[in-house]
């Protein structure tokens, strides 16, 4: 199996950390924008990015997939308002990060691990569950291989191993 990239902080130990009242100093997350394009339009499927893994997603990892996934659908379909992107997790969980110094001399200004709590250095969202939903996108028929391409080069920017479902909207007409 590759190599994948985020593999510091993929896999989690212990119940997530998301009192930010109490944490001073954590960065605001990097994803800004959940819902893309026209929400009102009449779409005929709806293509989902779900997990194959559980583990996190870091913020960058999450708004770096939603930008190469709305720059493809947009070179691919011309406009914003012919579909509709969401991305469904909220990095809610802050990563700690506990700096160790390296120079000569840094073994007696530091105390190791010896009551190393971290500083926050990002946040992250955690996939607690198997198939569970990360983004999706709901597109017309014509463009439906265009949102399974945007979707699966997405997915190369999340450290999870991830899927591209196909669901119909509505009922295909007997003919």
């Amino acid at each position: 199996m590759p190599l994948r990239p985020g593999r510091c902080y993929r896999h989690f130990s212990g119940p997530p950390y998301t009192r930010r009242e109490y944490i001073p100093g954590v960065p605001q997350p990097k994803i800004t924008k959940f819902t893309m394009g026209d929400q009102k339009k009449d779409y005929d499927f709806e293509v989902r990015l779900v997990t194959k893994q559980v583990g996190q997603i870091r913020h960058n990892a999450l708004e770096a997939a939603r930008v190469i996934a709305l720059k493809q659908m947009t070179a691919m379909v011309g406009n914003e308002t012919d579909f509709f992107m969401f991305v469904t997790k909220y990095p809610h969980h802050v990563i700690r990060e506990n700096k160790m110094m390296a120079f000569a001399g840094a073994d007696r200004l530091q105390d190791g691990m010896r009551l190393s709590f971290g500083k926050p250095i990002g946040t992250a969202a955690r996939i607690t569950k198997l198939g569970d939903l990360i983004m999706g996108m709901r597109v017309k028929k014509d463009h439906l291989e265009f949102a399974k391409k945007a979707l699966k080069v997405a997915s190369s920017k999340l450290p999870l191993d991830t899927e591209v479902v196909v669901l119909p909207l509505k009922e295909e007409k007997a003919q």
